[in-house]
């Protein structure tokens, strides 16, 4: 059997870069002890979620890949013996940023990195002003546990990625994310996001029969321009196997460690249960290389 313990860490954020990174350095730490193989940090998991304004100055919180940061994430891998996915703000070339995910294995070395390619513009979400699209595709980055199939944040509406990402060879899904609520909006409209956001990663997990990681983050982060009441990131980072069966699930609301089994093999079964990649009609999908189909 093929079983790995993934590491799932969910943190608030605060201001203090350096306090951040030693929380998940400790957190990375435990994963391990506990077992971890494969540990997933959250959306851009350096700083505040920096994309609630649009500010020049915050292109300062960019850097280069490789950088400082992989550096310090190369080294806890390595240390800890982990597959580790981090998610950083790359500083590409002057005047070019990208949103960044890069994955080290268990002796430290760089396995591959994967560039956000749906970014999302909402208001407290203002990604565009940040962000370029990614330009390397999706795909899979090759590991010692596997080939990971990592995509960021607002990738995990887009079944199209998943599917792509599936038939590559991906072995897992992965989702670093920064999602939450709004305060003003209602408790009933609150709850419709939260589910939709977890519904639709599991039909990512059903549709492909693949177990999906989403960590996101969790607590209050204000909005420094003051037009909104901030975000309160609802945390509920979850893994689901390759039939959308919940394995595990956080809590909306408090810094947690998740440390869960997750078998590779089962995907070959579910897959013989439920052949959809088999019975996918490949000579009828042109159409959704189009923006919108016009009758």
């Amino acid at each position: 059997m093929r079983k790995i313990k993934v590491g799932l860490i969910q943190q608030s954020n605060s201001a203090d870069t350096r306090s951040n990174l030693m929380n998940l350095a400790k957190s990375i730490q435990t994963c391990a002890a506990q077992g971890a193989q494969l540990i997933v940090l959250q959306e851009l998991h350096n700083s505040l979620y920096f994309c609630q304004t649009e500010d020049t100055n915050l292109f300062d919180l960019a850097e280069t890949i490789p950088g400082p940061s992989t550096v310090f994430y190369a080294e806890l891998a390595a240390a800890n013996k982990v597959v580790l996915v981090t998610s950083l703000f790359e500083k590409r070339a002057p005047g070019l940023y990208h949103n960044t995910a890069v994955v080290f294995d268990s002796d430290g070395s760089t396995a591959g990195k994967y560039r956000k390619m749906h970014i999302p513009d909402d208001p407290a979400y203002y990604e565009k002003f940040y962000f370029t699209p990614g330009d390397i595709g999706f795909e899979p980055i090759e590991t010692s546990l596997g080939k990971l199939g990592v995509l960021v944040c607002w990738d995990q509406w887009y079944p199209e990625a998943a599917r792509l990402m599936a038939l590559k060879g991906a072995e897992l899904l992965i989702y670093p994310t920064a999602i939450g609520w709004e305060s003003t909006d209602a408790e009933e409209e609150k709850s419709r996001q939260l589910n939709a956001w977890i519904i639709s990663q599991r039909a990512h997990a059903v549709a492909n029969g693949l177990p999906v990681i989403s960590v996101n983050r969790v607590g209050h982060e204000p909005d420094p321009s003051g037009q909104t009441n901030g975000i309160q990131f609802w945390g509920n980072s979850f893994v689901a196997g390759p039939q959308g069966e919940l394995l595990a699930q956080a809590t909306n609301d408090t810094n947690e460690n998740l440390v869960v089994e997750v078998d590779l093999e089962r995907s070959e079964n579910v897959r013989r249960w439920w052949p959809f990649l088999r019975d996918r009609r490949i000579d009828e999908y042109g159409g959704l290389t189009k923006r919108f189909l016009d009758f």
